[in-house]
């Protein structure tokens, strides 16, 4: 008998603590798991998002929009905020960077100048991500838009000139600062359906579960490069 009251006062206690780390966690902020697509340095910033305390449900990753001619423009990253949306380009470079807002290409310098690569111009890059994100939804014509290039990486932005308004280039450290600064200075956006804007951005989101939209995709960016063509 005594064997069974202890039992019983033992399984009280274990009730007891499990009710109360319920009750504390509820009381936290949950993190939810880390998204399995998308580069490491893109998932750190969703991470660094949600910390933040941007909700889940306005950050979307990893988006493949669907243009006119059938083909996808793959965009990193896009929150929905009460100023307008904010699109991200995600890069993970080291050295020094140069180039400017106009330029095709940038230059990427290493090992104190004894390396130099070119690399497409990243605020261009998400301009068109941008403008191909515009055509889906005739609402988008008149919800602001902004761009955010972060660089990840141990990379310096040696010379950067001619950043047009409304594009922030960033360390990640300093995402949300410029977040901050684009809702802080601008208005409320002219939503008139939210549920229409989510709708657009989730089905983005849903074309990059396919292979085959990705392996579409990975194939127009060869054919755009020319990789098609290279023998080695």
């Amino acid at each position: 008998m005594e064997c069974f009251m202890e039992i019983l006062i033992i399984l009280f206690f274990v009730v007891v603590f499990f009710v109360a780390f319920i009750r504390k966690g509820s009381s936290t902020f949950e993190i939810s798991p880390e998204p399995k697509r998308g580069t490491r340095a893109e998932r750190n910033l969703v991470s660094i998002l949600k910390h933040s305390g941007i909700p889940e449900q306005a950050i979307f990753h990893d988006l493949y929009v669907k243009k006119h001619n059938g083909n996808f423009s793959q965009i990193d990253l896009a929150v929905t905020t009460k100023a307008g949306i904010i699109v991200f380009e995600v890069h993970d470079y080291n050295g020094w960077i140069f180039g400017t807002g106009y330029q095709s290409q940038w230059l990427q310098i290493l090992a104190n100048g004894q390396k130099k690569y070119r690399f497409d111009n990243p605020i261009l890059q998400n301009n068109k991500h941008i403008s191909d994100l515009r055509k889906k939804l005739k609402q988008f014509e008149y919800i602001p838009f902004y761009s955010i290039i972060v660089f990840y990486g141990d990379c310096e932005l040696k010379d950067i000139s001619f950043v047009p308004k409304g594009t922030f280039l960033v360390k990640p450290e300093r995402v949300i600062e410029a977040m901050r600064i684009i809702i802080a200075n601008n208005e409320s956006a002219p939503y008139t359906d939210k549920h229409e804007v989510v709708r657009i951005l989730e089905e983005a989101v849903q074309n990059g579960e396919s292979p085959e939209v990705q392996w579409q995709h990975i194939e127009n960016v060869r054919d755009m490069l020319g990789k098609d063509r290279i023998f080695e």
